[in-house]
């Protein structure tokens, strides 16, 4: 009976200590599966910064252009203005 009883402990021992271990490995692949999420919204963030340095230079560029535009048409208009007996300075 002695015998008996060894070996029920031994075997709840062993099922226990599998169940820590199987445990483990779970937490530990939850963990790496959220590593990996982190790593992909990680890299869709830079490639939006990334996107919104490239709109943000562009906005800059067409905002010169638009600039000079306007001083150009400003510049037509004084010219204009010169040329127009009728209009008052």
């Amino acid at each position: 009976m002695t015998t008996l009883i060894w070996i029920v402990i031994a075997i709840a021992i062993a099922v226990f200590v599998v169940g820590l271990v199987g445990l483990r490995a779970t937490r530990e692949r939850r963990l790496d599966q959220r590593r990996e999420r982190a790593r992909e919204l990680r890299q869709d963030a830079e490639e939006q910064a990334m996107q919104a340095d490239q709109r943000e230079a562009l906005a800059r560029e067409q905002a010169e252009v638009a600039r000079n535009e306007r001083a150009e048409a400003d510049k037509v208009a004084a010219q204009a203005n010169k040329l127009d007996p009728d209009y008052d300075n």
